[in-house]
């Protein structure tokens, strides 16, 4: 689950309750992220629940946190990495980090971090194809866990993910618009990706 409005404001505390109404009321786990930008939000959420947390201007902006973070909950802490064209976009992707999405994805994985969510920003609910090939060199790069974001449309876009990344350490996908849209059920999808 990702906050939006969250990524805009830290404060957003009205969706911050439903989220935690939702990990209350589901039996799967429940990664979120969208505007966790201090130690103590993210200790909150993991508190409350919180399968996983995903931070990404905190990875930028505080990497001392991240590092403490990293220690305290290991794999429940991941880091979204959003990029348009290689480079790094943070708050709400109104600024630039001015850094590579794979300098980052390093700095992360030196700090402890096991997992990023690499999303191409350009293509995010634009239903174009995912960004194979710089996902899988972030992946290499890195030497992270990496779950793929951004531009899924069909399962074909699955499928090829799959044959690209089996080497590189790209092991997950995230789906979205293509569901809503019903063009291929869940079910469809892990069978595409296994």
């Amino acid at each position: 689950m990702v906050n939006l409005d969250g990524a805009f404001d830290e404060a957003d505390s009205l969706n911050r309750d439903t989220i935690r109404r939702i990990i209350r009321a589901v039996r799967v786990p429940v990664q979120f992220g969208g505007g966790l930008r201090s130690a103590s939000a993210v200790e909150q959420l993991i508190e409350e629940g919180a399968a996983r947390v995903v931070v990404g201007t905190l990875a930028v902006e505080s990497p001392e946190i991240l590092e403490s973070l990293a220690r305290q909950f290991g794999s429940r802490v991941a880091v979204g990495i959003d990029a348009r064209d290689g480079l790094v976009k943070m708050r709400g992707w109104e600024r630039d980090a001015e850094l590579s999405a794979i300098e980052l994805a390093c700095r992360v994985a030196a700090a402890g971090v096991e997992r990023i969510v690499y999303t191409d920003i350009a293509r995010d609910g634009m239903l174009g194809g995912l960004n194979v090939e710089q996902t899988c060199a972030v992946a290499r790069e890195s030497g992270l866990k990496v779950t793929a974001s951004g531009g899924v449309s069909s399962l074909a876009d699955i499928e090829r993910l799959e044959k690209a990344a089996s080497a590189s350490g790209v092991d997950s996908v995230i789906v979205g618009r293509a569901i809503y849209e019903g063009r291929f059920t869940l079910a469809e999808a892990f069978a595409a990706g296994a």
